[in-house]
């Protein structure tokens, strides 16, 4: 079952509730809804997560979580699932998400050298920024429409062969 596995991975809801970055958002931490595990729930916030895991921002759980709180959908889940960007990760999906953005633009495909600079970003934004941008905004709908459904269906596929089965032990109970 999904959610036996996504519990598994979730971090308590009183150290999320608790945690000093999430002080801001006060006392709607407190709606069961954000913390509770279901189909709706779960896709939503992988969905999300997903979403804001696209955006080259440094702030994206922070995100992810203002996200889930009006949707009201699981807060945790939200909040890991952006961790699919991460320093390992990063680097191939934006490149990923620079490539889309230049094949929609018909734009041609720049060389650049990464350089760990502002100087560098701020020059890199006038030149690949928009097909950097643009890819990184496709890639970000897609993937969390994609997660979103994804996830819907695993989770109702799971329900289902699970009443399937649990039918079959009824039957040769009798």
């Amino acid at each position: 079952m999904p959610k036996k596995i996504i519990k598994r991975f979730l971090p308590d809801h009183q150290t999320i509730k608790n945690h000093k970055a999430l002080k801001m958002f006060g006392t709607v931490l407190h709606d069961p809804n954000l913390w509770h595990l279901n189909r709706k729930s779960a896709s939503g916030a992988f969905g999300i997560g997903l979403f804001f895991a696209w955006w080259p921002v440094p702030f994206q759980m922070w995100l992810a979580a203002a996200s889930a709180i009006p949707m009201r959908v699981n807060l945790p889940l939200s909040m890991a699932t952006v961790w699919v960007t991460n320093p390992f990760t990063m680097p191939p999906m934006f490149y990923l998400a620079y490539l889309i953005g230049t094949t929609v633009l018909g734009a041609p495909e720049r060389h650049f050298k990464f350089q760990l600079s502002w100087q560098w970003v701020v020059q890199s934004m006038e030149t690949i920024g928009p097909a950097f941008l643009l890819g990184c905004g496709i890639c970000s709908v897609v993937c969390g429409l994609a997660g979103y459904l994804g996830l819907d269906a695993i989770w109702r596929y799971s329900v289902s062969k699970a009443w399937k089965n649990r039918k079959l032990r009824r039957k040769k109970m009798q």
